[in-house]
């Protein structure tokens, strides 16, 4: 893992924290934070994280950097592991 998805996995945590947290506080800080962390992850990074984050789909991607992959739904999603994303 690289130090950037070690990061993204930390921010991904306590975001979730965040939204369990009563009352709930400013998510803004940290969802700007997973924006720029997405932005800096190396081009090899892996196509299905990028997938997941830069769809929001943070459960996902949190579930894909602890190598939980086989928990992540795919309901409504046309991709499969193998596949690649789809070109626009």
């Amino acid at each position: 893992m690289t130090e950037t998805e070690q990061r993204l996995l930390e921010q991904l945590r306590e975001l979730e924290a965040d939204v369990a947290r009563q009352p709930r506080p400013d998510l803004r800080p940290r969802l700007v934070e997973l924006d720029r962390l997405t932005r800096a992850l190396p081009t090899e990074a892996d196509p299905e994280l990028r997938h997941f984050l830069q769809r929001r789909s943070y459960e996902k991607a949190r579930l894909f950097l602890e190598n939980r992959a086989n928990e992540i739904p795919r309901v409504g999603c046309t991709r499969t592991q193998d596949s690649p994303p789809a070109s626009r």
